[in-house]
């Protein structure tokens, strides 16, 4: 299932193609977030979970992984897709009528990989904690991931979820929270700020690691690989991975403009070049 890191770089790459030429193609979508967590996605999906395809919903034996910060959608599909779950050529029905692929996930189109409704921030944590409850009544010794935005985390439900993961030692739960300082209204450490993150969540019971290379694939690999080294031994842990937001197309970056925004042809065909490749897998 691994796969070597020279290929994730280019495989990074194409899965920003693939992001921006999706929520061009009708511009509408949330490019900026999705371009900054690229590593992470190729890192889970290609090195460190253990899952099984077909997919299946049930998910027994097997890792699991929530998106809960769902309009992010753009970067879970293309890593879906290239990773065998659905059609690569299925990317481009996104966002259109009729389509699996929906602007924020869901189930009801049982599009595999899916595995929670994500339209609405803050609840899935809750949903995961729920699904790695179930593997310890299984005696499925198997992990459960999930993301978050940093916005996300302005939501009451997700602190709720936090202290209840600690006080039912939930050992079995890594949550990642993407770390971007960027929100749809301005920088989060303005809107709402979050203080000291790591220590907040140490104070809620959790183990708590930070990686501040957040795009760089060897350094995500090796911060996931950490964290599963500290399951199974009484607490969740937790993941506080700095990216950036619009990563990999230098006008995207280093703003906030970006979260759901998308680009016109012009602005298209600029990020395409910076993200050439020898021979793109274009869809």
């Amino acid at each position: 299932m691994n796969t070597s890191i020279q290929e994730l770089k280019t495989l990074a790459t194409q899965t920003r193609r693939d992001i921006l030429r999706m929520v061009h193609a009708v511009s509408s979508g949330h490019p900026g977030g999705s371009l900054g967590c690229v590593e992470f996605f190729l890192a889970l999906y290609h090195q460190v979970m253990d899952y099984k395809l077909p997919f299946s919903m049930e998910g027994r034996d097997e890792d699991l992984f929530f998106l809960s910060n769902g309009h992010i959608s753009p970067v879970l599909y293309s890593t879906l897709a290239r990773r065998g779950f659905f059609p690569v050529e299925e990317l481009a029905t996104f966002r259109k009528l009729n389509t699996r692929l929906q602007g924020h996930p869901t189930t009801h189109d049982h599009l595999p990989g899916v595995r929670v409704a994500s339209g609405s921030l803050g609840q899935g944590l809750s949903v995961a904690i729920g699904a790695a409850l179930g593997k310890k009544l299984n005696n499925d010794q198997h992990l459960v991931y999930t993301l978050h935005g940093d916005g996300e985390l302005q939501e009451g439900q997700i602190w709720e979820a936090l202290m209840f993961a600690a006080h039912n030692r939930v050992d079995n739960l890594i949550a990642t929270i993407d770390y971007n300082n960027r929100q749809i209204d301005g920088d989060v450490d303005k809107v709402l700020s979050l203080g000291n993150l790591p220590e907040k969540l140490r104070a809620f019971g959790w183990e708590v690691l930070e990686e501040k290379s957040g795009n760089d694939i060897e350094a995500v690999i090796s911060i996931l690989e950490k964290a599963k080294q500290l399951t199974g031994k009484g607490k969740p842990i937790a993941i506080v991975l700095h990216t950036e937001m619009g990563a990999g197309v230098d006008f995207m970056m280093g703003t906030n403009a970006w979260h759901g925004k998308t680009p016109n042809d012009e602005q298209l065909a600029k990020a395409l070049e910076q993200l050439s490749l020898d021979n793109p897998q274009d869809y």
